[in-house]
């Protein structure tokens, strides 16, 4: 089964969110409203919470994952994602903060305690080091990440665009799974 409880906390799910059979979703988790998770992806609230917001994808083969609190990391960070992110292909997500509108490319790292504003496109491949703060309204890339240019307008308008694609795409995938009940 892709959603499984550990140490006794479900996760949660708002309304109309989509998680594929193939994906594995544990724990401290809650989806808001009209999410989805793909094939393969991994989100494991295990040892901390993880907070994904309304309209957010999670694409396949992603690991979310946070960083549990010890006498290294006192307090740990949780994983949270804002509403109308998109996360691409095999993206890895690790203890950080992502906030409203976001793109994070295929391939790219979120690392420990990174924080990303609104609107901000990390390209493919991009590796956020721990902790770097990546301001709002730029496309960031490189290893280590790097502000390479400021949002043109279409880039702010394509936010809403992509989450909105995979809001009905989900849609089309919870309608299909219902025909075959």
């Amino acid at each position: 089964m892709s959603i499984r409880t550990y140490r006794n906390i479900t996760p949660a799910l708002g309304e109309r969110v989509y998680v594929d059979p193939d994906s594995l979703v544990l724990g401290d988790v809650e989806f808001g409203d009209d999410c989805s998770i793909w094939p393969m992806a991994v989100v494991r609230g295990d040892m901390h919470r993880i907070r994904v917001g309304a309209r957010s994808s999670i694409q396949d083969g992603c690991v979310l994952h946070i960083t549990h609190s010890s006498e290294y990391n006192q307090g740990g960070f949780p994983l949270i994602i804002g509403d109308d992110v998109t996360v691409g292909h095999k993206a890895i997500l690790h203890g950080c903060t992502v906030g409203n509108r976001v793109l994070v490319g295929m391939g790219a790292i979120v690392m420990d305690g990174a924080v990303v504003e609104d609107e901000v496109i990390i390209a493919a491949g991009t590796v956020v080091t721990p902790g770097k703060r990546l301001e709002s309204g730029y496309v960031y890339a490189g290893n280590p990440a790097k502000a390479m240019r400021p949002l043109k307008e279409s880039e702010h308008d394509f936010f809403a665009y992509t989450a909105g694609n995979y809001v009905r795409l989900k849609d089309q995938y919870l309608a299909d799974s219902i025909a075959q009940s």
